[in-house]
């Protein structure tokens, strides 16, 4: 006569009760990642895009800053145009590489937080705008990722609340994390973008991917105006 043996041995039960248990804890621990995950991509998608509609709202209003007559608004309307004209803007700049399908905005600083949320202009670097070598950094899974796309002679801009500079990539580069020299000064105006190569390695990536380019036009907002 056949028996339940699983009844018959109260080990085999409770060993398979366990396996039950961890398999849907296994379940819900994968589930809560995903969704940890999906909340940082909103989080950033969602910055990126309140600051970039913070640096087009400044913007506009640098350029036609001039052709404005307020005297025919509502007092409302005037006083929003005023605060928007007046609003601090956290990024420095936005860095738009087409061939890398990189649009991005550009905060001070390289911390964590920062790189996350956007690419990090590097301290000690002239800051966008301004004349030398702009160092920007990025993460090699984010926002940097399509530099890999990159080959010499693609274009790339970067638009300050001045003006607008075009560069020409010069030259690509693998280094050595302990290679700062590659933000060394330069006789010309140039960007030089990093982030951590190779670009699907697993862990803390044990090299630079350095892109150096260099400043090919300039426009001024002011320009735009006349």
């Amino acid at each position: 006569m056949s028996r339940d043996l699983s009844a018959s041995n109260p080990r085999s039960s409770v060993g398979a009760s366990l396996v039950h248990w961890g398999e849907r804890g296994a379940w819900l621990v994968g589930i809560g990642c995903l969704l940890f995950y999906a909340a940082a991509c909103t989080q950033t998608a969602l910055f990126q895009t309140r600051e970039k509609a913070a640096f087009d709202e400044a913007l506009l209003a640098s350029i036609h800053s001039e052709e404005h007559d307020t005297s025919g608004w509502s007092s409302a309307r005037v006083e929003h145009y005023q605060e928007v004209s007046g609003a601090p803007v956290t990024a420095l700049a936005r860095l738009d590489v087409p061939d890398a399908s990189v649009s991005v905005m550009v905060l001070p600083g390289t911390d964590e937080t920062t790189l996350n949320r956007a690419v990090g202009h590097i301290e000690g670097t002239p800051t966008p705008g301004e004349a030398g070598n702009v160092g920007i950094a990025g993460h090699r899974d984010g926002f940097f990722r399509g530099l890999k796309k990159l080959e010499a002679g693609d274009r790339l801009s970067m638009t300050t609340l001045e003006g607008v500079a075009q560069y020409e990539v010069a030259s690509i580069e693998i280094v050595e994390p302990r290679a700062v020299e590659v933000l060394d000064q330069t006789p010309y105006d140039a960007i030089t973008l990093v982030t951590c190569y190779p670009f699907y390695y697993v862990g803390d990536a044990p090299q630079r991917y350095i892109v150096h380019a260099r400043k090919v036009d300039y426009t001024t907002h002011a320009a735009l105006r006349d």
